[in-house]
């Protein structure tokens, strides 16, 4: 008789494969608390002689920026001929010092003399019919005065005969119509020369009028002539200053158009310097400011006289201008490295300059612990920055130590593990 076996009660009684289930269960659990309650997964490792470690200090803060300038001339003049025409000699080279009125290059325009032959034969021309104008009126006022003489004559040959015939006719001697046929004529003769010293009068006014305005053509014809042959003198392009030829862009036999820029002359009576600034001083950086040599080997003093107000690439362009005794040895284009000062010195919490502002954008940094073996990231605020400083507002203090390297290879790592 067949007699039922039960299974045991309790861990005996469980299969093999669920205590392999609950101990890869716990071991998990422990793995998690074990990881929650480190740091290891925001933990870098570092070198300690790849860092940069640097103390933070309470010092004067000196508000300046560092600018690299050139020397340029204080102003330039662009050479552009007035004429158009080609270049038939160069008469200064570049790096010539010129004088005002000296002449650079001389230039033919063959159109310009034909129009000076034109101009010439028009005026001439008009010239010979003003002449022929003037012979004719004087023709004419001979004319006129024959005429009138003659009139004149028959005037006073009418007034006898009309008084012989009223006397007559008075003393009853001639028919009354003997008498009124010559006081008609008489009369007539009268208006006749009353009618044509009017027309004299008239002529005269008319060829006066139009004499002058002849005179007032050739006046203008001849002012012609003259602006064509100044414009001939233009040909020779001269020095509008002096200074030095400082550029001169042409050839020999090249074609070149009025108005176009050809050169330029430099004024070397002054210098400026010219300097690109970054942005980030852009709402800082006026007029006025100051600024010094940043070698102490050059005696520099210089003010800002004009910012400009485009922003390429990050920066913006100023220039600057000597104040009091200028150095004897500056050069146009030499480079000059200058001092801008922004502001009066201030007593402040500082860090050194580093790369660490790339990645951070100066809102935090890694600060190293008393034992130099940890660095733990630390949320700071900076405020300005000069060349060798940053400077210090909230989150550090004098004394600690700060990472200032660059950061990139941390990636999100706030604690820093420095191997020896």
């Amino acid at each position: 008789m067949d007699v039922k076996i039960e299974r045991p009660k309790g861990i005996k009684g469980i299969k093999k494969k669920y205590l392999i289930y609950a101990g890869c269960g716990i071991a998990a659990i422990i793995l998690i608390v074990w990881l929650a309650t480190t740091d290891i997964a925001s933990t870098y490792k570092v070198e300690q002689t790849g860092l940069n470690i640097e103390d933070v200090k309470a010092m004067k803060f000196d508000d300046y920026v560092r600018v690299d300038g050139r020397v340029e001339p204080i102003s330039t003049v662009q050479i552009s001929p007035e004429e158009g025409g080609i270049v038939m000699e160069k008469v200064m080279e570049e790096g010539a010092q010129v004088r005002k009125g000296d002449v650079i290059i001389r230039l033919s325009n063959s159109n310009l003399d034909l129009q000076i032959l034109n101009a010439e034969a028009e005026l001439a021309e008009k010239q010979n019919i003003l002449r022929n104008t003037r012979i004719s009126m004087e023709q004419d006022r001979l004319n006129n005065r024959t005429e009138q003489a003659q009139l004149e004559l028959e005037v006073e040959r009418k007034q006898r005969a009309y008084q012989q015939k009223k006397r007559l006719f008075d003393d009853k001697l001639i028919a009354k119509e003997d008498y009124l046929q010559a006081k008609e004529d008489y009369d007539l003769a009268v208006r006749r020369r009353k009618l044509i010293n009017q027309r004299l009068d008239q002529d005269s006014i008319y060829r006066l009028a139009q004499v002058d305005q002849m005179e007032d053509n050739l006046a203008n014809m001849q002012r012609t002539i003259e602006l064509i042959r100044q414009r001939k003198e233009q040909l020779n392009v001269v020095s509008p200053i002096d200074g030095e030829l400082g550029l001169l862009d042409v050839e020999l036999g090249q074609s070149i158009t009025a108005g176009q820029k050809i050169g330029q002359i430099n004024d070397l009576t002054n210098y400026k310097v010219s300097g690109q600034i970054d942005e980030h001083y852009i709402n800082r950086v006026h007029q006025d400011l100051r600024a010094t040599s940043a070698k102490k080997d050059q005696d520099m003093n210089l003010r800002l006289r004009k910012v400009f107000p485009e922003v390429r690439d990050g920066k913006f362009k100023v220039e600057f201008v000597f104040t009091g005794n200028r150095p004897d040895n500056i050069r146009s284009g030499q480079t000059c490295y200058l001092s801008l000062q922004l502001g009066q010195p201030v007593d402040a919490v500082v860090i050194p300059k580093g790369s660490f502002y790339s990645a951070t954008g100066g809102k935090w940094i890694f600060v190293v612990d008393a034992s130099g073996k940890k660095a733990y990231r630390r949320n700071i605020r900076l405020g300005r920055q000069n060349p060798e400083y940053y400077e210090v507002l909230e989150g550090l203090e004098p004394g600690e130590r700060v990472i200032t390297n660059g950061y990139e290879s941390y990636g999100e790592a706030t604690v820093l593990k420095i191997k020896d």
